[in-house]
């Protein structure tokens, strides 16, 4: 379709009725007269519609084009173009309120270029080709100029076929708009003719001038959002500059135009990454690990996968994404962990095992050098390992004065054991332990005169002697 950028005059339909009797200036424009040589007055059509009479045709001539003119340019059988006869006016019908100004009584509009969305006529340009470089111009705004002449060149190629995507390559598939778009010739009034720029930041954003607030005493950012019909996550995407713990200061201006896009650009792409594979964790039961406790007997190790993607952007922002394929370059390795299982009773069974791997008794317990020996005292094992002597849970682990390293046992039956001057120690408080269980090593902590362990027994809360309870 050619566009000429023709100008015509439209009738302000407002003004119609108060050109009965009037005398009309026209400037250039398809019109038409209705002429006798009966009479003086003549009947003007614009565009087939009546405007009214004037009584002299000669004031429309030197503004208009000729009546020749204008009858070889359009045919005679076309209403808007003749001179149709009134015949029936009469002489005194003659114009005497000359028309002051063509605004008064016309609409200039000029032939341009609209791009249509669903049908309605939204944007317009002075030509087509400017309009069809608004809508590329609105594509480059999501994909580059190669991209999009790459896509060109494919799409006129005969041969449709696309090489096999390479590691971390993105390839545009195709990219069009959300809605049915197409260019038309229309007529409007000049002043509606944008400039490319304009035009691309109107369909983007639904206008073309930013709206600007200026921070007033008062304000925060939620009340700023708030009066513009904002949420303040979409004020900050308006603002980058800004973020929730910004000071706002008086006077400082902020954009709060409410975007609402008239047209969308849709991007459909491919892409193929390498992605790691996370490697799982693997949990083995161990009955001989007492509950509660774990160990890792295999540490994990990531996998490598080759991953292509579908991906659907609008305006810039995913929408859609799909795993199309994906292989697999290594595998991952689990990691094995070994959880416990084994129950231990927290109640003793009421008789005491050795509480040492071995070792002889080096002193009684009973008085000596002035002062009750609470215990007895077990010396020079094969082994310094400290056992519990019987089921229970461990009250007290931890510094304990004379005793040095200390570690009581509470055997949920009456009985508590105490065991001192350990170097150090392998269990906490709160925690339960079994017969024979390793709860620390023997030392010379505190007031002792050499390695040795110090064995306390207590029933219902009194001292009571460790040989009358212990199996050797």
């Amino acid at each position: 379709m050619a566009f000429s950028n023709k100008r015509y005059l439209i009738l302000k339909t407002s003004v119609i009725s108060t050109l009965a009797v009037s005398t009309i200036a026209f400037s250039t424009g398809p019109l038409a007269f209705a002429n006798t040589d009966k009479t003086d007055a003549y009947q003007v059509y614009v565009n087939g519609t009546y405007a009214g009479n004037i009584s002299n045709k000669k004031v429309v001539n030197p503004m208009s084009e000729k009546p020749e003119e204008i009858s070889k340019s359009q045919p005679t059988s076309d209403p808007k173009d003749l001179y149709i006869p009134e015949g029936v006016l009469s002489n005194t019908a003659k114009g005497t309120q000359p028309i002051k100004t063509l605004k008064d009584v016309f609409q200039i509009k000029i032939q341009a270029a609209a791009i249509v969305i669903d049908g309605k006529p939204v944007v317009y340009l002075d030509r087509k080709e400017t309009a069809q470089e608004v809508m590329r111009n609105l594509m480059l705004q999501y994909v580059s100029k190669d991209q999009l002449e790459e896509l060109e060149a494919r799409k006129s190629s005969l041969d449709k076929a696309l090489p096999p995507l390479k590691d971390d390559e993105t390839r545009i598939v195709d990219v069009h708009f959300s809605k049915n778009v197409f260019v038309s010739e229309q007529n409007v009034e000049p002043e509606k003719i944008l400039t490319i720029r304009d035009a691309v930041t109107y369909l983007q954003k639904g206008t073309v001038q930013d709206r600007k607030y200026t921070v007033q005493n008062g304000d925060t950012l939620e009340s700023i959002a708030g009066q513009h019909g904002l949420k303040l996550k979409d004020l900050l995407e308006l603002n980058p500059q800004l973020s929730e713990k910004t000071l706002l200061k008086i006077g400082q201006e902020m954009n709060v135009t409410t975007l609402t896009p008239l047209l969308e650009v849709i991007v459909e792409k491919e892409t193929k990454k390498k992605e790691t594979i996370p490697f799982a964790t693997k949990t083995v039961e161990n009955s001989s690990l007492t509950k509660g406790h774990t160990k890792i007997t295999q540490e994990g190790k990531d996998g490598l996968q080759s991953v292509i993607y579908n991906i659907t952007e609008q305006n810039g922002t995913e929408t859609y994404k799909e795993k199309v394929s994906q292989q697999t370059l290594k595998q991952p390795v689990n990691r094995v962990v070994v959880k416990g299982t084994k129950v231990i009773p927290s109640r003793g069974e009421g008789d005491f095992a050795w509480p040492t791997v071995g070792g002889y008794i080096s002193s009684q317990m009973g008085y000596r050098w002035g002062k009750l020996h609470k215990g007895i005292d077990i010396a020079r094992p094969s082994d310094r390992t400290i056992k519990a002597a019987d089921n229970g849970v461990v009250v007290a682990a931890g510094w304990g004065s004379g005793y040095g390293n200390r570690i009581i046992i509470d055997h949920r039956n009456g009985f508590r054991t105490l065991y001192g001057h350990m170097s150090s120690l392998k269990v906490k408080a709160g925690q339960a332990v079994s017969k024979g269980m390793a709860i620390g090593i023997m030392g010379s902590t505190g007031n002792s005169t050499g390695v040795h362990l110090h064995f306390e027994v207590y029933k219902n809360g009194g001292l009571v002697n460790p040989l009358k309870y212990i199996n050797r």
